[in-house]
């Protein structure tokens, strides 16, 4: 008896858990009829935020990739003094409340920002442009990549670069050859999470960036604008967010399955020794 009255509060609490995650989405779509749904996905408002998005948050996630990747691999390869502070450095906008990061984005690059006079003798504007909706992006979601990043980095067994060494293969060439492969699904992974937080970024672009329409307004601050004005739009725009996240997340759980085997890492050495 006290085992079934176990099992059926274990039952309960995991349906009442998932109906609370899950009812705020499926709402979304019940709301309004699909068709209403569909046809307010055309509205300019929209397709400019659309655009607004994806153009700088490919932007932004190509930064990342660019500048985040050695970052990672020298944190995660590498022991020296300070390391844990640069970690820590890394993962702080993780836990900074989006305004935070915008205001400290704003009072760096701004016109009277520690950079402000410099950037403005050379003639760059960066708030309110967007640039500054790359950088407000790139701010908050690159620590989701550098960090998943150095876990899987540091997943890679050191004796295989060792190995790759040993067979006279050079610092670069091991990296591309033996430790990115290696480190593949873990880096996907971490890019699929920084796209998505990139993608749905709201606090920090709104203050350091602001909400213009076809130049700063992303699909967020477009819900935002839109709450008051064309709820539709509203419900359009977080529908088309919830099913880009599902994506994300399929293509995320995808990736764990792209894990090079033992044997494909041996070919890799194979082929290294071979050439």
């Amino acid at each position: 008896m006290r085992k079934a009255l176990l099992a059926f509060l274990y039952f309960l609490a995991a349906a009442v858990a998932l109906a609370f995650l899950t009812l705020p989405m499926l709402a979304i779509f019940v709301h309004v009829p699909p068709g209403r749904l569909i046809d307010q996905v055309s509205n300019p408002v929209v397709t400019d935020a659309l655009i607004v998005s994806f153009k700088t948050t490919l932007i932004a996630q190509a930064l990342v990739l660019l500048f985040g990747t050695p970052t990672a691999y020298l944190l995660a390869s590498r022991r020296f003094p300070g390391r844990s502070l640069c970690i820590t450095l890394v993962e702080l906008p993780l836990v900074l409340p989006p305004a935070v990061a915008g205001i400290g984005l704003l009072v760096a690059f701004g016109k009277f920002g520690l950079l402000g006079s410099s950037l403005r003798s050379v003639g760059v504007t960066i708030p309110f442009t967007q640039s500054a909706v790359t950088i407000a992006v790139a701010f908050v979601a690159s620590p989701l990549y550098v960090r998943q990043a150095i876990a899987a980095f540091e997943a890679i067994d050191p004796n295989l670069v060792a190995a790759s060494r040993t067979l006279g293969v050079g610092p670069a060439r091991t990296f591309f050859r033996v430790v990115l492969p290696l480190a593949r699904g873990g880096l996907l992974a971490g890019e699929a999470l920084a796209f998505a937080r990139g993608l749905g970024e709201f606090g920090a672009t709104i203050m350091f960036a602001g909400s213009l329409q076809k130049v700063t307004q992303t699909l967020p601050l477009a819900i935002y604008a839109e709450f008051e004005v064309n709820f539709d739009v509203t419900l359009a725009i977080s529908a088309l967010l919830v099913l880009i996240s599902a994506a994300l997340l399929i293509s995320l759980k995808l990736t764990s399955l792209w894990q090079p085997s033992e044997q494909t890492s041996n070919s890799r050495f194979a082929l290294l020794s071979s050439s």
